[in-house]
This record gives structure tokens, sequence and C-alpha cells, in this order.
């Protein structure tokens, strides 16, 4: 039996997707983790506008942040 996800699940995941800098993003993190600041270097992207559109693309659950020391890839 195949599930459906929820809506508002669904909602979060297409509005973080409708952005082509967050598709970027993605295409970036699909060779391997990097940092906001990684990120946003290889985009022409600010580092507020990288760590906004990487809180959007964790809402939606499309990728997880984590620390490693004083960094967080």
């Amino acid at each position: 039996l195949y599930r459906l996800p929820s809506m508002e699940r669904l909602d979060s995941t297409l509005l973080a997707l409708a952005d082509p800098a967050r598709r970027a993003i993605l295409g970036r993190l699909r060779h391997g983790e990097a940092t906001a600041g990684e990120v946003g270097a290889g985009l022409g992207l600010s580092q507020p506008t990288v760590s906004h559109h990487l809180k959007v693309l964790e809402s939606a659950g499309l990728i997880t942040r984590r620390r490693r020391g004083t960094t967080r890839p």
C-alpha cells in the first residue's frame, strides 16, 4: 500500500524546489557535503542568502545540517 505524504509536507517540498537557487544548492550538495560558505562561493550567493535557502531546504526535509567542530557541513 502506497501512502501519499501529507499535503503540508508536499507543499513545503514543492515550495522549496520552486526556487532555482535552491535547486542549484541541491545540485551542488549532490556531489557531497559542503559548508554554507562553500555553497555560496560556488553559486555566487551571499552568506545570508545561502543560510535562508538552507533553512527552507532543511524545513522541507530535503537536507540535514550538522555541526562538526566549528563548522556546519
